[in-house]
């Protein structure tokens, strides 16, 4: 019987609906360290990954064939290998739009409406009702830098609040809410134009380290810069310049090159600069979300039709 090895949990209901729609797969549940080895080299599809067991699932008897990661980013598995085996790969691209949106806006109010020094103000009990550092998103320009569902989302909000939308995509195509779409060779071009720079990009060899100092550079002094998409797409030090010449104003960071970020780092003294601990796409409706798009997937797959949602595309690595 070929088999279905979950390393997430799934509800029972959930489990119910996986074997109706696959009746003739074994589904196993477990976490990868309490699963025999074999568990693993026998799954034909793998929901999630297990970096301690790579060279089980990657063996040349291993049956697997679809791989559904439990993220939205992809740049930790080894891809190379996947695609030389022709194994499908999907992520959970998509389900992190609304949390994610709405925390680059917490961000962006914390930073406009100086709400992490009021907090700091607060636990000193100091009234410091010194507002000249002040201002409004409304009216303001937002560069979103990779705008797909997360960045739709997030233009979406950012037309709510009275923003100009500048988007830059690998494509260029338009999105809603998006008054201005560039490709990612006019990045620099725009970036000039931003009050506020969003990160969602993606980590490819294309964006390793892409906001580095040359495009840290090419921002509007004063300006906001916001990481929400993979750590290793800034160079820290660059940022850390940018931040210490007051090329920028602010920064509000979720992603970091090495994480946990050093106790050391002098991001941490920064009065500037926001930090949260990588979980801007967290929300109790993950698993929920995360299991839709399995479950679609699924439904495809034992059809031998084409995975509908999320399949990586090797040559682009997202």
């Amino acid at each position: 019987m070929s088999s279905i090895v979950s390393l997430h949990a799934f509800t029972e209901s959930q489990q119910q609906l996986v074997q109706e729609i696959a009746p003739d797969y074994k589904l196993t549940i477990g976490k990868a360290k309490e699963l025999d080895p074999s568990v693993l080299k026998n799954a034909e599809i793998l929901v999630g990954w297990a970096r301690n067991h790579a060279d089980t699932l990657l063996d040349p008897d291993s049956k697997l064939k679809w791989v559904q990661t439990w993220s939205a980013g992809v740049d930790y598995l080894p891809q190379a290998e996947l695609s030389d085996r022709n194994i499908l790969l999907t992520n959970t691209s998509g389900i992190h739009a609304i949390p994610i949106s709405e925390m680059v806006f917490g961000m962006l109010l914390s930073m406009s409406r100086m709400l992490k020094q009021a907090i700091l103000n607060q636990a000193s009990r100091n009234w410091d009702s010194n507002d000249t550092a002040m201002s409004e998103l409304h009216g303001k320009t937002i560069v979103i830098a990779g705008v797909g569902e997360i960045g739709t989302a997030t233009a979406r909000l950012a037309e709510a609040f009275g923003m100009n939308v500048v988007g830059v995509r690998k494509s260029g195509k338009p999105a809603p809410h998006v008054s201005k779409m560039v490709k990612m060779e006019q990045l620099e071009e725009v970036l000039s134009e931003g009050d506020y720079i969003i990160n969602i990009l993606p980590l490819t060899e294309d964006t390793k380290h892409l906001f580095n100092e040359q495009t840290f550079s090419a921002m509007k002094t004063g300006a906001c810069f916001v990481n929400v998409g993979r750590g290793a797409t800034v160079q820290t030090s660059a940022l850390v310049k940018a931040l210490e010449e007051k090329k920028l104003s602010a920064a509000a960071l979720d992603v970091f090159e090495e994480e946990p970020l050093p106790a050391d780092h002098p991001l941490w003294g920064m009065d500037n600069v926001l930090i949260t601990p990588h979980f801007a796409g967290s929300t109790p409706h993950y698993s929920e979300r995360a299991f839709e798009v399995f479950l679609e997937n699924l439904k495809a797959y034992v059809k031998n039709e084409d995975l509908p949602r999320n399949l990586v595309d090797y040559s682009r690595s997202y």
